[in-house]
């Protein structure tokens, strides 16, 4: 059985002394050694909140990173800057990414290059918008986004990554997939993971749904066979959290 990891993007939301204020009013409410908690948090946040969620369940994660070492690229941070810091995960290819900051599945792919070479986790998210959706192109437009950003990326490797469908028409918009989209969405991509590797890497993958997951919504969500947590915006900003990292006590 897969273990499920419900993870938190924190988006451009806390400042440190607000970040570490979140923190220990949430390390109570999601004590669950049954799933992967992860904090992925602005970079000036990480410092104080890997001190902060020190003796507790949560890991704390990056929502970017970029594909060189170091050098001259002003206002970037380097995959040996997260890990020096105490990150075990990084948010890769974010929607919100690829559309402000012109990300492509390309730059996509040397990022999840470079987080494996480091040892850091990427959350690889994918997702289409309302009009792909509308045109049928949704799985085409999914599987191009998961074989490009997952070009060159070991079997091994690809068992221990984590892939986040996210709709983009349902971040941030109170609209979810119905369970039934998101469950289709996700079996799609686990099969596309077959295709490229076998059926041992995509029986071991992680794949998060995301995209105004809540309270309510999470349960019937996490209780589908390919989905296997969640990458939660929002609803990571508040003690209700807590409620979708205890998901099955509700």
């Amino acid at each position: 059985m897969r273990k499920k990891i419900i993870a938190g993007n924190w988006k451009m939301n806390m400042t440190p002394s607000e970040a570490v204020e979140l923190v220990n009013t949430l390390k109570p409410l999601v004590d669950n050694d049954e799933v992967d908690v992860v904090f992925c948090v602005p970079s000036i946040d990480i410092i104080p909140v890997v001190e902060a969620v020190k003796g507790s369940n949560i890991q704390v994660g990056a929502e970017n990173m970029y594909f060189e070492e170091k050098g001259a690229y002003t206002g970037e941070i380097s995959p040996a800057m997260l890990t020096d810091a105490g990150i075990k995960y990084v948010v890769l290819g974010h929607s919100e990414r690829r559309e402000y900051f012109a990300e492509t599945s390309g730059t996509v792919n040397k990022k999840m290059l470079k987080a494996f070479e480091h040892g850091i986790t990427p959350i690889m998210c994918c997702g289409e918008s309302l009009e792909q959706r509308e045109q049928g192109v949704t799985m085409d437009f999914i599987r191009q986004q998961v074989k490009v950003g997952f070009q060159g990326v070991t079997a091994e490797q690809a068992k221990t990554a984590v892939i986040a469908y996210e709709p983009i028409w349902a971040i941030g918009t109170g609209k979810t997939a119905t369970t039934q989209q998101a469950q289709e969405v996700c079996k799609g991509i686990r099969e596309c993971i077959a295709e490229i590797y076998d059926e041992s890497v995509a029986e071991a993958i992680r794949i998060q749904y995301g995209g105004s997951v809540n309270a309510e919504t999470a349960p019937d969500l996490f209780a589908q066979p390919d989905i296997d947590g969640g990458l939660v915006g929002g609803a990571s900003l508040k003690p209700d959290f807590g409620k979708i990292v205890q998901y099955k006590q509700g």
